[in-house]
């Protein structure tokens, strides 16, 4: 456009010049008509290269404006593409808020982190002061059981006196014995000779002293007799209550160093301390099958989702008085211990109840995927269900170890054994999933798993 401009102004400053030169030469012309002929020759090739000039200039206006034209429309497309970009920065700076997003999210994750990790800490410092404190109750035991055999040797001291002194009493009674029938000899002669008594007065008062030395003497191994029972009873009560002291502690042993809930005789939430993990709660049933039941799953409520992570029921969740899973690791140690046999509880719909058991179930570690192992089958329900899981991983909705198209965890928004996917899944949703299927199909309202060693329970 510019290039125009400049190309008029510069045809206008020609075209004053030809004017002027025009005029020159006409002055020049008039002056001399002589040379009219010449002037007219130069004229016309003064004007000719104007004129081509002219048509040149037409040409390139016309050029030039084709060019404007074209401009215009590349103006325009840039105008285009210039809210394209603008579009496009729009975008990116959102992109860039939500990537400052993620960023603050990454950053709390990993204070949680840290924070989960200072409780895991605190929890090795807590576990580390109660092995301590089992060490100091291991060494109080001992002490105690060196106090009570010295107890037990005082009492075999005390047993050799006691016969010692019943052996006294023995014999003192035999003396009284004695002196009773001497008296009674004394009064039948008394009564035959009263006249020899008379005269022999002062024999009968020196009888008479040595008969009230005997009876203070038997008085004095009567009241001795009687210490001696008070000091037996003392001892007695003394051995009794070591023997509960020692039965206490043992107790408290057994509970501090149990492994299943064979040592407790209620249904209750109680301690097992597992090599591996340390100390942990455990809800014991001693109502449901028998003594000594492990409860690892139970769900009587609906309160609770088993829609969880590997990390959850890795650790166990939920609540002992109403739906929980004890966790992978803990089951997995606690059956890496012994046999333990499985009792499955399960309440229908309709109300109906029916159990399953299995002989030997175990749990491989989570190198293996926590596989699960059954063993022989019985019970009141008819079908396995459970054995389509058998020797098979748990899956989670972020461990996908089942062999279908599909994660079945998110399918069925629960992790179990899956396999492809499952004939019965205690951990599904409450409602139609929550079922023991093989070729009938019972809806559950209820469901409890339990274990408990099988060898100490034939003992």
């Amino acid at each position: 456009m510019c290039n125009l401009k400049i190309n008029s102004v510069l045809f206008l400053v020609v075209l004053e010049i030809f004017f002027v030169a025009t005029a020159a030469f006409d002055e020049t012309c008039e002056s001399d008509r002589e040379m009219e002929k010449q002037c007219r020759l130069h004229n016309y090739k003064t004007v000719k290269p104007l004129l081509d000039y002219f048509r040149q200039v037409r040409n390139e206006l016309e050029d030039k404006e084709i060019k404007e034209n074209k401009l215009n429309e590349l103006n325009a497309d840039l105008m285009e593409k210039y809210h394209e970009i603008v579009r496009i920065h729009d975008k990116f700076m959102n992109e860039a808020a939500l990537l400052d997003e993620y960023k603050n999210k990454v950053l709390k994750w990993e204070n949680d982190l840290q924070s989960c990790q200072n409780k895991a800490y605190k929890f090795e410092s807590e576990i580390n002061s109660k092995q301590n404190i089992i060490v100091k109750l291991k060494g109080e035991l001992a002490d105690k059981s060196a106090n009570l055999e010295n107890c037990e040797l005082q009492f075999k001291n005390l047993n050799l006196s006691l016969i010692e002194k019943d052996e006294n009493i023995k014999r003192f009674s035999e003396n009284i014995q004695n002196n009773i029938k001497h008296q009674k000899t004394l009064e039948l002669k008394l009564e035959k000779s009263k006249s020899i008594l008379i005269k022999k007065d002062k024999d009968i008062q020196l009888c008479q002293s040595e008969i009230d030395t005997w009876n203070r003497t038997s008085e004095n191994i009567r009241e001795q007799q009687k210490k001696i029972e008070l000091e037996l009873k003392e001892s007695e009560t003394k051995l009794i209550d070591k023997a509960k002291e020692i039965q206490l502690c043992q107790a408290k042993i057994v509970k501090l160093s149990a492994t299943s809930c064979i040592p407790f005789r209620d249904s209750d939430v109680h301690q097992l301390n597992v090599r591996g993990i340390g100390l942990f709660d455990v809800l014991c049933d001693n109502q449901l099958a028998g003594p000594g039941w492990i409860v690892i799953q139970q769900r009587v409520g609906g309160n609770e989702s088993f829609n969880r992570d590997w990390a959850t029921y890795r650790k166990g969740f939920g609540s002992y008085r109403s739906d929980f899973f004890l966790g992978l690791e803990k089951i997995h140690r606690i059956t890496s211990l012994q046999r333990f046999e499985l009792y499955i509880h399960l309440v229908a719909l309709n109300g109906s109840t029916y159990n399953a058991r299995y002989d030997d179930f175990k749990m491989s570690d989570e190198d293996s995927g926590y596989k699960l192992s059954l063993g022989k089958f019985s019970g009141t329900i008819i079908e396995d269900a459970m054995r389509h899981s058998e020797n098979w991983k748990f899956v989670t909705f972020d461990r996908d170890n089942d062999i279908g198209d599909g994660n079945c965890a998110v399918i069925y928004k629960s992790g179990w054994w899956h396999k492809n996917c499952y004939n019965c899944n205690l951990n599904a949703p409450y409602g139609p999933n929550l079922n023991w299927y093989v070729k009938n199909k019972i809806e559950l309202k209820e469901a409890k798993m339990l274990i408990r060693p099988k060898e100490a329970m034939k003992k």
